[in-house]
């Protein structure tokens, strides 16, 4: 069992809110990797979930690979490709992490396009991945406005369910997309596609401080977030950071990825606020 405890939860309780809740009791803020299933290969994929939970991540993102990856840049897209080339499928993925679930703490977030979720059937993807062992949802590419049902079965599973404040998103929006969003809100840190940067955008504190004062829901930053430093300017309002591109840019340019990206797992949780 991993060191936050959680791997005995009931069902009906939220691991996301538990980790959420222990952290705020704390102080403290969430480091949030994400990883391609399947890249290179699922065997690997179990493994970088386990480095992450060793290094100190909250929560993991579980990528579902789709060949029209929404918002993603080229590192990602990248990444989706050469897990679907080594036939990657999504009842491999739940399988991988029903294999891992009880060897780590962190939290696992299923990112995954609606589109996979709508030819699986809702209520039988939902159910899947509860069983597999996943805690919550993000899907892309899912408005406010039809998240309804999602959110109800993700609700009744006992999972959370994620939506995307984008940066144009106006705050009275924003505060009901947050309002619409358990565990956690995405807030997009920049416009344009996924991908590491050298520096976020100087206005992103100001937006942060504004969604701060109408929603308590935890605040997640993604999209460009790659340094140990931009994990703590992050951290300094939000509850999160999600590194995602720059982490799978270090491992492909390795010789031992997985220990690269347990080094670099590190280094991003040091970087906590």
């Amino acid at each position: 069992m991993g060191r936050l405890g959680f791997s005995t939860l009931s069902p009906m309780k939220h691991r996301i809110d538990a980790i959420f809740s222990d952290l705020q009791a704390r102080d403290a803020k969430a480091l949030m990797p994400f990883f391609t299933a399947g890249d290179p290969d699922l065997t690997t994929t179990a493994d970088l979930l386990r480095a992450a939970d060793t290094a100190g991540a909250a929560v993991c993102e579980v990528g579902f690979a789709f060949s029209d990856p929404v918002a993603d840049g080229p590192t990602i897209e990248a990444s989706m490709q050469r897990a679907l080339d080594g036939g990657v499928d999504v009842q491999g993925v739940f399988d991988m992490v029903r294999g891992v679930r009880d060897q780590v703490s962190l939290g696992l977030v299923a990112m995954v396009s609606y589109s996979i979720v709508h030819r699986w059937g809702l209520e039988r993807f939902v159910s899947e991945a509860a069983d597999a062992g996943f805690d919550g949802f993000i899907f892309p590419d899912l408005s406010l406005e039809a998240s309804g049902p999602a959110r109800a079965a993700a609700d009744a599973a006992g999972l959370t369910l994620s939506l995307l404040v984008a940066p144009t998103t106006p705050i009275e929006r924003a505060k009901k997309i947050a309002a619409a969003c358990s565990g956690f809100v995405y807030v997009v840190a920049r416009s344009g596609i996924t991908g590491a940067r050298a520096a976020l955008p100087p206005e992103l504190t100001d937006r942060l401080h504004a969604l701060r004062e109408v929603t308590d829901v935890p605040l997640a930053v993604g999209f460009g977030v790659s340094k140990p430093e931009h994990v703590r300017d992050v951290t300094t309002v939000a509850d999160a950071a999600i590194v995602a591109s720059a982490l799978i840019d270090r491992m492909q340019g390795a010789d031992q990825p997985l220990d690269t990206a347990t080094l670099m797992l590190k280094e991003l949780v040091g970087g906590l606020a």
